[in-house]
């Protein structure tokens, strides 16, 4: 049994989070470089390597390598400062939004991570809404400063008005573009200077110049350069920090761990610039494991009982092994490799022997695990899915992982009739993923399925990893709806559905699911059955056992 001292020690170290933005905001090479000053690698990979760069920790799998994107989440754990971090890096394109949604039950906070030419993005939009409901802190940091950049008020009024969450500036830029000399941290009063070469890494740390504040009469001199043009630059930070003064808002930790208010760090990624300072600050801010609802109760993580819940399943990690991998997040007491614990779906005895601590694809035995820290357990017969819980103890089950509306379908076959088998196993392999669903038609069981993907680009990697993990080529024949809907009804004959343009389906989890070929349908169905729930996520019942 864990001592609740231990235990506590453990969780306050911890800091489990994820990094989510627009795609090519710089959210893989901000992940690398956080790995980089972690001293968890010692080469930075570039997003689209060239022959003598190597590729990033996080995109390891091929389609990613090919395409320069990431289209799974990666978890990554290293150590800094003390504190034992869990990073998942989740994909940024839309198509692939749904791993990113399934990945942010499982963490505790959130680094928004904004291009400074661009500002708030409509990836970066839905994202925000998902931390929003989770309630989720988010630490914001505005990226590619040394490029040419917007206004930083006007990104940060943009911020405000857009997502709706005041802020609150740690660090100030000084300048921008290529007048870009580097940051000034509000809460230090310590300049950081910028070096154009990139030199700044985990050997050669920048190290701040301490100042008197924004009124330093040193400034210039201690920025360097052209003394006109710095003091120029001088000029519009004071000005701008003294409006911030005015009508900003003050650091108020409360309402940051509420995500009422967010922190906004400036930097580039690219050139390790920024990132460590960041890094520091944003481990001192970020909490450490929070608790998880459970049966109508509050699980904390300094509970000494085991618990904890899957939210992502990855197949094939380890190809010539056909493997599949299950992610568990530990919510509350210690896992012990070897140690028994019951399968609440399933009501079922397991001794979780199988456990493996991850680094993007590379892998080694884990042997124990506290309250946020991310195991994969090697899952040879396919019981844990997605949204199930573990636990020792009295009975608990957390709340399930929403299942998102897809708005792509298709049909799908074989071109080689002999290898239907291999064709439904990927398809069910995939789908326990989360990479598409299936849906089937009542009465003809597995012989028609149906696939629905939140993205379009979901079925070129499901056709890539057929093809190149189950050896298997597949033809889809896309269809011509664009919308799905859950469908909850009291005393209503769902059957009348399949006598209009839609169709009435059946998800593998029993649940009715109908189609729509039209936005007009769904107000029409809306309108026409108002006892009938139309809901964008499946609804999350509590599984019983098969």
């Amino acid at each position: 049994m864990v001592s609740a001292k231990e235990l506590q020690e453990q969780v306050a170290r911890r800091r489990t989070f994820a990094i989510i933005s627009h795609p090519d905001a710089g959210k893989t090479t901000l992940t690398e470089k956080l790995l980089l000053y972690g001293g968890a690698i010692h080469l930075a990979g570039a997003v689209k390597a060239k022959s003598s760069q190597r590729n990033t920790t996080s995109d390891w799998m091929e389609i990613e390598r090919q395409r320069g994107i990431s289209i799974s989440t990666s978890v990554l754990q290293f150590e800094y400062g003390g504190k034992k971090i869990n990073l998942l890096d989740t994909p940024g394109h839309k198509d692939f939004s749904e791993d990113t949604y399934r990945t942010l039950v499982a963490v505790d906070a959130a680094v928004m991570l904004i291009d400074a030419a661009k500002g708030v993005e409509p990836q970066t939009r839905k994202l925000f809404e998902v931390c929003r409901m989770r309630g989720l802190p988010i630490f914001t940091f505005i990226n590619k400063m040394d490029r040419p950049s917007r206004e930083p008020l006007d990104l940060i009024d943009e911020l405000e008005n857009v997502l709706g969450i005041r802020s609150t500036p740690v660090s100030w830029p000084i300048g921008m573009g290529e007048q870009f000399k580097g940051i000034y941290d509000r809460r230090t009063e310590e300049l950081l200077l910028f070096q154009r070469d990139g030199t700044a890494n985990a050997k050669n740390r920048l190290a701040p110049v301490k100042i008197s504040g924004v009124e330093d009469p040193n400034f210039a001199d201690i920025v360097g350069g052209d003394v006109d043009e710095v003091k120029q630059l001088h000029k519009v930070m004071k000005d701008e920090l003294d409006l911030l003064e005015i009508a900003g808002d003050p650091f108020d930790i409360e309402k940051v761990l509420k995500g009422q208010l967010t922190p906004i760090f400036f930097g580039s990624a690219l050139n390790n610039f920024g990132v460590e300072r960041f890094l520091e600050t944003f481990l001192d801010m970020a909490p450490p494991p929070q608790g998880r609802d459970a049966n109508d109760i509050e699980v904390l993580a300094t509970d000494t009982d085991f618990s904890g819940m899957f939210f992502k399943i990855q197949a094939n990690m380890d190809p010539q092994h056909r493997d599949r991998v299950s992610f568990f997040r530990v919510c509350s007491g210690k896992f012990t490799r070897g140690m028994d614990a019951k399968h609440a779906r399933l009501d079922k005895d397991y001794k979780l022997s199988k456990s493996v601590q991850f680094f993007g694809q590379e892998r080694v035995a884990m042997e124990e695990a506290w309250p946020g820290d991310i195991v994969g357990f090697l899952d040879t017969t396919g019981e844990f899915r997605i949204g199930d819980t573990l636990y020792a103890g009295k009975k608990i089950e957390f709340q399930g992982v929403p299942r998102f509306s897809p708005e792509h379908f298709a049909t799908v076959a074989s071109s080689d009739p002999l290898k239907r088998k291999q064709l439904k196993k990927g398809l069910d392999q995939l789908s326990e993923e989360g990479v598409i669903q299936i849906f089937h038609r009542p009465g003809q069981g597995d012989s028609q399925p149906i696939l629905g993907a939140v993205g379009a680009l979901q079925f070129e990697v499901l056709e890539h990893r057929i093809r190149d993990e189950y050896r298997v080529d597949m033809k889809l024949e896309k269809l011509g709806f664009v919308k799905a809907r859950w469908v909850v009804s009291e005393g209503v004959d769902l059957d009348e559905f399949n006598r209009t343009d839609s169709i009435y389906l059946v998800d593998r989890d029993n649940l009715p699911v109908i189609l729509f070929r039209t936005d007009w349908a769904i107000s029409w169905a809306e309108q026409k059955y108002p006892k009938v729930q139309f809901l964008t996520t499946a609804p999350l019942v509590r599984k019983t056992k098969k």
